[in-house]
């Protein structure tokens, strides 16, 4: 019940926040007016980078600015880029995935060290910075780029965001969040990228709640 309070509370204060600041405004136009994606290159996402053995996992939930800073934090994770990914338009721009017709979600691609943690791990914490609940968006930043998805990479990820959200709904949740399998993911461009490191910020949108005890 605690849990939900505060969760409760932090949709209102983000609902509020994103009124004015929200990640669909104008604030989240390049200042340059640049339509070019990050240098990184495109991926066509497998579960494991074969190179470093490191591993990656693929989240939506929201506006992506708030859902980096919590990762970019987490133990053992190495990378992380933000971008857009489960639509049909390659290499899309910002203002394309905004236009609602290239089917993209805003996404986080995570790339973590397997032996310092887990894809669990990344997945709980994926639940505990978003209101998994929500059908229409993330707070004030409403259409399918802002939905809560799970984009997994192969039947052991599926099972465990499955079996994380069976946990929630028997803790009385109803949990909107998609479990999609993984397409090729679009870097977003480079002013998107760190958005609250390079602000010096923190998000109004994404709040941490341990959903899980």
């Amino acid at each position: 019940m605690t849990n939900r309070f505060f969760l409760t509370a932090a949709t209102l204060i983000c609902t509020f926040a994103g009124s004015i600041y929200g990640c669909s405004n104008s604030s989240k136009t390049d200042p340059n007016n640049s339509t070019q994606n990050s240098t990184e290159t495109m991926t066509q996402n497998t579960a494991t980078d074969t190179n470093k053995h490191y591993e990656t996992a693929i989240f939506a939930g929201g506006c992506f600015w708030g859902v980096q800073y919590y990762f970019e934090k987490a133990k053992g994770v190495i990378n992380t880029v933000v971008g857009y990914t489960g639509g049909h338009v390659a290499n899309p721009s910002y203002e394309q995935v905004c236009s609602h017709n290239t089917g993209h979600y805003e996404a986080i691609q995570v790339t973590y060290d397997p032996k310092l943690t887990n894809y669990e791990a990344m997945a709980k914490l994926f639940f505990d910075i978003h209101d998994p609940e929500q059908t229409d968006g993330q707070g004030p930043d409403i259409g399918q780029q802002y939905m809560s998805v799970v984009f997994y990479a192969n039947d052991t990820q599926k099972q465990i965001a499955q079996n994380l959200i069976d946990k929630l709904t028997k803790k009385g949740l109803k949990v909107a969040t998609q479990l999609i399998p993984v397409t090729t993911f679009y870097p977003a461009e480079n002013y998107h990228q760190h958005h609250y490191d390079h602000e010096g910020s923190t998000p109004y949108c994404h709040h941490y709640v341990d959903q899980f005890n």
